[in-house]
């Protein structure tokens, strides 16, 4: 028995699904670029074992327990672990006994997908999981962990990983990194400069995180122009530890393009914690406009991710923390919330400025137009909810009229479950082939430019997005 198709998201006509399959043959063994992602990087710098099944499988993964949780599951028997560190489920096998026991859920999901690939491909199962033979799945991949190659290094050598870019705080020491690069392993672990702690207002602990920013870079982040200068020698560290992108998380996607005066009256409200919600909004929106400028000067890529309405649940948030399963999408404005940052640097040779939406609306009608037209702008691919076949389906339907393919910049897995990398690209690059099949079954392309098209989707697009 195999838990996946091999014809799987292909088309059902049978001269498409043909056309699909060749395509998607000619990318399937590609390296892979993985350009953003929250793996952790001391799994690469330590390179010890994976501790077991449910700590590979479920307690990193909000989209394995987050589906749980909303049927009930309570996340303390899930393993999360709590800000008040509170009792919560040890052992394992429970985890993954409970996790067994509603692998139901996922029937029809890109999590499915995604979590039967690895169990087939990786650890060499065939039978689809469920409470019966919860404690075989268990045992096979809990002793597959204890062998050297299934350490985190010879996984990644194994998944044909070229590059794989993981998100730090503008706070964070690199310690991993720098033992990575130290260590004399080849592989190409890098990674992404992430100032939300230092540049949201709303952020927890933001006086402190200030503080701490000039601690680390002798720079005065009491002023304006210290806490500029405090981030262009943070920008630079990450670069010297392979960093070719920032990252940045906003509610919206609001900009702001205030005089020096201005900006620097602002900082003050923000630092001294006077300022309004509007003028925390506001902040953002200029710290947006400044990142572009620095990065006009270095290099690297600017990623912003808005529109997630982040930790909804106050409970959840209080009790367990970030980046728990509920951030939830809401309507983005972005013809307007940009125009500020574009009216500054929108044609800027070397800019490179990719956005990510959680607002399927804005595709056709505003994201598409404004990468279409302005030479910084590039799409990225569906992100969190979309990252899917049927959300690269949208995707591809919505935005390739008007802005074509080379205005978007391939696929990203955005993820902190490491066995799930190859399999998210395979549907990234199954979906895109099928994408591609019906353009040419239908005569809007021929057969050598899809084959080009697919090789540039599934690979060198990323690549160069974010100049690696």
């Amino acid at each position: 028995m195999s838990l996946t198709d091999p014809d799987r998201l292909f088309p059902a006509e049978a001269r498409s699904r043909e056309v699909a399959r060749a395509l998607y043959e000619s990318v399937a063994e590609l390296p892979i670029i993985s350009p953003h992602g929250h793996c952790d990087p001391r799994w690469f710098a330590q390179n010890t074992a994976f501790k077991d099944p449910a700590d590979l499988f479920v307690v990193p993964d909000h989209y394995v327990f987050r589906m749980l949780i909303s049927q009930g599951v309570r996340p303390e028997t899930l393993g999360i672990p709590r800000l008040d560190g509170g009792a919560v489920e040890r052992d394992p096998r429970a985890i993954w006994r409970r996790f067994a026991r509603h692998f139901h859920l996922f029937r029809g999901t890109p999590s499915a997908l995604w979590l039967n690939h690895a169990f087939q491909y990786v650890f060499a199962l065939e039978e689809p999981l469920s409470e019966a033979i919860a404690d075989s799945y268990y045992d096979r991949i809990d002793a597959a962990l204890k062998r050297d190659d299934f350490r985190p290094r010879a996984l990644f050598e194994r998944f044909n990983i070229e590059v794989l870019s993981t998100t730090e705080s503008a706070l964070d020491d690199l310690r991993w990194h720098s033992q990575i690069r130290d260590s004399g392993w080849a592989g190409r672990v890098i990674t992404t400069y992430r100032p939300d702690a230092v540049v949201d207002p709303d952020f927890e602990g933001f006086a402190a995180n200030l503080a701490r920013l000039g601690e680390i870079t002798g720079e005065d982040t009491t002023t304006w122009q210290g806490y500029l200068a405090a981030h262009r020698v943070r920008r630079a560290f990450f670069k010297s530890l392979g960093a070719t992108a920032s990252d940045h998380g906003h509610p919206t996607a609001r900009t702001a393009d205030l005089s020096p005066a201005d900006a620097e009256a602002l900082f003050h409200k923000v630092r001294q914690q006077r300022c309004s919600g509007e003028e925390a909004d506001v902040f953002r929106g200029q710290m947006l406009t400044e990142m572009a400028r620095m990065s006009l000067e270095d290099g690297l890529v600017m990623q912003l991710h808005a529109g997630s309405r982040r930790n909804h649940s106050a409970a959840i948030f209080t009790g367990f923390g970030r980046d728990k399963g509920f951030d939830i999408p809401g309507p983005t404005d972005y013809v307007t919330a940009l125009k500020p940052l574009l009216d500054a640097v929108g044609h800027e040779p070397g800019l490179s400025v990719i956005l990510f939406t959680l607002d399927e609306t804005a595709y056709s009608r505003e994201l598409a137009p404004l990468a279409g037209a302005y030479p910084v702008l590039k799409l990225g691919p569906p992100w969190w909810f979309f990252d899917s076949f049927e959300g690269i389906k949208r995707f591809r339907e919505a935005t390739t009229e008007t802005c074509g393919f080379y205005n978007t910049v391939g696929f990203n897995d955005d993820t902190r479950a490491f066995c799930s990398i190859p399999a998210r690209h395979d549907v990234a690059r199954r979906s895109d082939c099928a994408y591609l099949a019906q353009l040419v079954t239908t005569g809007r392309l021929n057969e050598p430019d899809a084959f080009e098209l697919a090789h540039d989707l599934s690979y060198r697009l990323a690549k160069e997005a974010y100049r690696l």
